[in-house]
């Protein structure tokens, strides 16, 4: 492949020339930074002396240009006194052109030779192909593979355009990560980027799905587990991205049993064929807590194929290369770049604490710091890492109309990992309509749909029926701008869906920085205008039927019974009111559809302990009635079966209040377990996951404990497990691998402050 290296900043340059040079001499180059008049790109020292090597990326500028440059650079030359000095340079040369550098150079030029030109720099390509393999930037961006990623994402991305493409392959800081994950991914044929907002994990995603689509697999991006199992094909070569998989189909813990199966399934589906690759990124606390609570997901076999990217591991050259590569492709211009330098703050912003590239690519937009005069720029680039939720206050505050503003005040109180259309529709249009009517404002039927044709891209993510915030820093951004009570209490009186009406409540009463918005003495108010939702609290379904190409599933809808008598309470505790406590009572004598095993669970048993122990409810009276009601639904969902995975969280609850819970509740739970191994070989034959059963034999030995099985029955049902592991290994045989999880620590990355300065010098000396 012939390249240009126009794609390559000089930085990226200095990084190639080093590591092919080396190569060729049989040495490792020690990389320094370019300065001023430093003259140093690369030090090989030993014994006798020393080489010294200087890249220079004047692939788009006239040979004029570079003998103006080396003749600036003739005294640093001299100074150093190399025993041999080697010149690397991205343009053309002629014969001649060499003769007259070399005449610039002076002694410290062993010979032309040296003098490393384009055509040269591609031999050493062709020559050491590992080294054109490891520099992703340089074969990404050449013609050939441009036009075969576009060709490739066409169907899947249809708003990509070429640009985009270069300006994100140019703003790549390459680092270990890539190497890792594309490791992890050819040898697992899945990999998921888990890490916190802003690190890079979709960047490093679509790096590597660019470069399986540079060596000929189609790109496949995926909203859901259904178009993967849609497209998928093992006669042809496919990379299937998921971007913010967990995110998207909200597997917290109330959904995630209705997805991390079939999660599990097509990752299996994956894994088995030769053809199919899989890349996943999700947020890492989201990771986390679905891995917590999924047997899937936790599994030892799929855990394997988990990479964490993690802000922790870019070393400070990294992070500088980052802010270097922004700068470059933003054109930011030049006195900022300079009053970064020479303000001496550039080192705060490269170590600062909240260092993130997503702050990095705003504060380098030059639509965005265009108002900024650039004595202030390096001041307001800190202080939008000290805060960088204020990235969004001029855009939110004077770019959108109320119209939007209202539709991001309804996406807010939704679930933080998106809402789906209908749901943000019925949140939406109250809202918006109270809203305008109380300050005199015209709105329409159809502002909805041009809310959000208005803040897709800018504020909002639209995939397929779910719309999310582009980013959780605006998200962070209102949780400090919606403080106003006055208006938390006009939202309060819009509130249709349980779910919604607790996170404003929970928004509002919340302790943040040690403060709440409403302190307990003015929660009355604010409690009083939920009283409309309160009553629909008693009806609210707590399941949907989901049609899904395998059939109806159910999936949770609003708040549990649990959650709504927990909310009904604590508006209750803070206005005395009894239309609260009615409306709980009403709830606890006839939960919508009953308590669920897996919704409410061991939540059921702490409300009815709460509830004995008169932490709830004040009045004798009142609190009999509740408690006697709660009961008696606690009983008849353990008597109904609350299903394996949640029958031990259920006891370990009850286990806990043992003293103050009735005989009843006792009985009932002792049933339970002896139905458990009663019917054990129907349980377990539904278990593919030899973790799960490892661990169900650990719950049964506690189980049978709790209520005295003798000795025997539980050997007899330990067995009976690994009787079932054995099955499983006979069927199956994945290979382990090694988790990137424990990578070992690398050395010590030296980038001083200065290096850090002379790193963005040479961008003052472009044209």
């Amino acid at each position: 492949m012939t390249y240009s290296f126009e794609g390559l900043s000089p930085a990226d340059f200095e990084d190639l020339s080093r590591d092919l040079i080396g190569r060729e001499f049989g040495v490792r180059f020690e990389a320094f930074a370019a300065g001023p008049d430093g003259g140093i790109d690369g030090r090989h020292s030993t014994a006798t002396g020393s080489i010294i090597l200087q890249a220079k990326h004047f692939s788009g500028s006239t040979f004029s240009a570079l003998k103006t440059r080396m003749k600036r650079e003739r005294k640093a030359i001299d100074r150093l006194a190399p025993n041999r000095y080697v010149l690397a340079t991205s343009r053309a040369l002629t014969p001649s052109n060499k003769s007259s550098l070399a005449a610039i150079i002076g002694p410290a030029l062993r010979n032309e030779s040296d003098i490393f030109d384009l055509g040269d720099l591609r031999g050493l390509l062709r020559k050491f192909p590992d080294v054109e393999r490891a520099h992703i930037k340089l074969w990404l961006f050449s013609a050939s593979v441009l036009d075969r990623i576009l060709r490739s994402a066409a169907h899947n991305f249809n708003k990509i355009t070429r640009s985009e493409i270069e300006n994100k392959v140019r703003v790549y800081a390459s680092n270990p990560s890539f190497e890792q994950a594309r490791a992890t991914l050819d040898k697992q044929h899945v990999v998921i980027i888990s890490g916190p907002p802003g690190v890079g994990k979709t960047t490093l995603a679509e790096m590597l799905a660019y470069a399986h689509a540079a060596d000929g697999w189609d790109l496949v991006a995926i909203r859901s587990l259904d178009d993967g199992f849609a497209s998928i094909d093992d006669s042809q070569k496919q990379t299937f991205y998921f971007d913010d998989f967990l995110g998207k189909v909200a597997l917290d813990k109330n959904a995630l049993a209705h997805n991390d199966s079939e999660l599990a399934r097509f990752i299996n589906r994956v894994r088995t064929s030769p053809n199919a690759r899989f890349i996943l990124t999700t947020r890492a606390y989201i990771f986390e807590e679905a891995r917590r609570v999924s047997e899937y997901l936790a599994d030892k076999r799929l855990d394997i194929t988990k990479y964490v990217l993690d802000v922790g591991v870019y070393t400070r050259r990294i992070k500088a290369r980052i802010l270097y590569n922004h700068l470059v492709v933003a054109r930011t211009p030049r006195s900022h770049v300079a009053a970064l330098i020479e303000s001496d703050l550039i080192s705060k912003i490269i170590d600062h604490k909240n260092y993130n590239p997503r702050v990095i690519e705003w504060m380098t937009d030059v639509t965005r710091i265009g108002e900024i005069e650039a004595s202030q720029y390096p001041g307001a680039f800190l202080t939008t890492l000290d805060h960088p939720g204020q990235l969004w206050d001029t855009a939110f505050r004077t770019h959108i109309n109320r119209m939007c503003q209202h539709l991001l005040f309804a996406l807010f109180f939704c679930s933080e990992y998106g809402a789906e259309m209908d749901r943000l529709k019925a949140a939406y249009d109250p809202l918006h309509a109270h809203l305008s009517r109380k300050y005199g404002l015209a709105y329409d039927p159809k502002d909805f749909e041009e809310a959000l044709r208005i803040l897709e891209g800018g504020f909002i993510v639209l995939s397929g029926n779910l719309v999310s915030f582009v980013n959780p820093s605006l998200r962070d951004y209102l949780t400090g701008y919606l403080t106003d009570r006055e208006l938390l209490r006009e939202l309060a009186l819009t509130a249709t869906h349980s779910d919604w009406a607790r996170a404003l409540w929970r928004h509002g009463t919340g302790m943040r920085e040690g403060a709440s918005i409403f302190p307990p003495a003015e929660r009355r108010e604010f409690a009083l205008a939920f009283a409309n939702v309160a009553k629909s609290l008693p009806s609210l379904p707590v399941w949907r039927k989901v049609r899904t190409k395998y059939g109806y599933q159910l999936h949770p809808i609003e708040l549990s019974n649990v959650s709504r008598l927990k909310l009904l309470l604590d508006w209750f505790g803070a206005t005395d009111d009894r239309q609260f406590l009615n409306m709980a009572l009403q709830l606890a004598g006839a939960p919508v559809e009953g308590f669920d095993g897996w919704r409410d669970g061991e939540d059921a048993v702490e409300l009815l302990a709460n509830i004995l122990d008169g932490d709830l409810v004040d009045d004798p009276a009142d609190a009999d009635e509740m408690a006697v009601r709660v009961e008696r639904e606690v009983i008849s969902m353990i008597r109904n079966g609350p299903g394996t995975e949640h029958l031990e969280s259920i006891s370990d609850a009850i286990d806990n209040h043992s003293e103050i819970l009735s005989k009843d509740v006792h009985s009932a739970i002792e049933r339970a377990i002896r139905d458990e191994f009663d019917n054990l070989d129907n349980v377990i034959s539904d278990i593919d996951s030899e973790s799960t059963l490892n661990d169900h034999i650990a719950t049964l030995e506690k189980l049978g404990e709790r209520i005295q099985l003798p000795r025997h029955t539980l050997q007899e049902a330990a067995e009976a497990v690994r009787e079932r592991i054995s099955e499983i290994e006979e069927q199956t045989s994945v290979s382990e691998g090694t988790s990137f999880r424990d990578i070992a620590p690398r050395g010590l990355d030296k980038f001083d402050d200065v290096a850090l300065k002379n790193l963005f010098a040479p961008l003052l000396e472009q044209d």
